[in-house]
């Protein structure tokens, strides 16, 4: 696996527990907090929907140059 692709995989992760605990300190609630944590795989599925021509074409540069 990539270093790259490590990295954003582990910043998605991160990303996702950091709006959990955010989420449940300033709640107190384990629904607001799993609620958060889907909103921000929400937002990843639709950055991807949106912005797939550019994510092909970063993918397509990537793989021609290795």
């Amino acid at each position: 696996m990539s270093v790259r692709r490590e990295f954003i995989n582990k910043g998605v992760s991160f990303g996702s527990v950091l709006a959990i605990v955010i989420s449940y300190v300033a709640w107190k609630s384990v629904f607001w907090a799993i609620f958060h944590g889907i909103l921000g795989w929400i937002y990843v599925i639709y950055y991807l929907l949106v912005h797939k021509h550019e994510i092909l074409k970063i993918t397509v540069e990537t793989v021609w140059l290795h």
